[in-house]
């Protein structure tokens, strides 16, 4: 799916969903000295940590096939073993979330791991549903 932008909030990434179904954009920015991924479904907007890149990246490589994503809201539990577990779990490299607005740090399984295949970071299935992804 690569595309010409640059990640930038005047030329984001345009993304599409693992299932191809809904659009989105992400943009790299600084907020409070960190940097950060903006995500802009909708008139929705979320925050991830942008260490989650090389942080999954090296984690994937480590699990070494591929992972189930487990997509799910912030108030919903993930199910075990999935990128939406890791990108919440303590055991992860920032020791929690990445998703860095409070009620909106959910969907990391959703909406990291296109852009991760748009970057050449990682391959992504694109079914209707039960996504995986894996390290390149």
């Amino acid at each position: 799916m690569t595309n010409s932008a640059s990640g930038t909030k005047e030329n984001p990434w345009k993304l599409k969903t693992p299932p191809q179904t809904s659009e989105y954009e992400m943009y790299k920015d600084i907020k409070d000295g960190k940097e950060i991924i903006v995500c802009t479904v909708g008139k929705t907007v979320l925050h991830y940590d942008s260490r989650c890149l090389n942080d999954l990246q090296v984690m994937l490589k480590q699990h070494g096939d591929w992972m189930e994503l487990g997509g799910a809201d912030e108030q919903k539990a993930p199910k075990e073993g999935t990128v939406e577990a890791w990108g919440r779990s303590a055991q992860n490299p920032v020791g929690g979330w990445y998703g860095m607005k409070k009620g909106l740090r959910g969907r990391f399984g959703v909406y990291i791991p296109p852009l991760m295949e748009e970057l050449g970071l990682a391959e992504v299935t694109h079914e209707a549903k039960d996504n995986k992804m894996r390290a390149v």
